[in-house]
């Protein structure tokens, strides 16, 4: 049985959850504020994950709602898997595949080195499938209507990116990142440099400075110990 703590929602809690595959951490936002109902509790999260991403997400109420930007600005773990030699226009499984590529005479040792170049301070773009606003209004939004939007280069630094397997066209991995940094962005960039296409396949955030997704509750059996405390 889950052990839950004594919790002060008022006050201020730092919530870990593993945000479940297809959800929005707003989803989740609004899952735990509804859950506190009539009570009038803020509630926010800090560091967004995209829908088909998974793992933890820091969510925080009450008066703790006030340093999620601290929280937001910690560093990032993630592991995941790409498909080298295709790429779709989100950069993730959200569009379908749009280009095919060749994968044949690609080696193990290419792949490795490729990652040298996304190590350390770097440049990207968002994709242009991202929850980045411009003119108040996020680039997803547009993107679905087949607007065209003029992305802004972002600076990030990536300490971490390892090849952890490879069985092709799959190739999974392990990024420790700065705040901003669009993993989306990095996975396809990597294909790009290999003359090639890549697109992420699966995501999980793994830790958020020093939290970690082990730790981290199943948003909906929070949300049912939160119910039976009201009954």
């Amino acid at each position: 049985m889950i052990e839950f703590p004594d919790f002060n929602f008022a006050e201020g809690e730092l919530l870990l959850i593993n945000k479940p595959y297809q959800w929005t951490s707003f989803d989740v936002v609004g899952k735990i504020r509804n859950s506190l109902k009539p009570l009038k509790i803020k509630v926010g999260h800090a560091g967004t994950l995209d829908p088909l991403a998974t793992g933890l997400l820091i969510i925080c109420t009450g008066k703790l709602t006030k340093q999620i930007d601290t929280f937001q600005a910690q560093e990032k773990e993630y592991t995941g898997t790409m498909v080298l030699g295709a790429t779709t226009p989100s950069f993730d499984l959200e569009t379908v595949v749009d280009q095919e590529f060749s994968i044949e005479g690609i080696t193990e040792e290419q792949i490795h080195a490729a990652t040298t170049p996304f190590t350390g301070d770097i440049q990207q773009y968002p994709p242009a499938h991202s929850a980045v606003k411009v003119n108040g209004e996020r680039l997803y939004v547009k993107a679905r209507r087949g607007e065209e939007t003029e992305l802004r280069i972002r600076h990030v630094s990536v300490p971490v990116f390892e090849i952890t397997r490879i069985e092709l066209p799959e190739i999974d991995f392990r990024i420790v990142c700065s705040k901003g940094t669009y993993i989306r962005s990095l996975i396809s960039d990597f294909g790009k440099h290999l003359n090639n296409g890549a697109y992420l396949s699966k995501l999980v955030r793994t830790r958020s400075g020093d939290f970690l997704l082990e730790n981290a509750f199943e948003v909906m059996d929070l949300v049912g110990y939160l119910r039976s405390k009201k009954e």
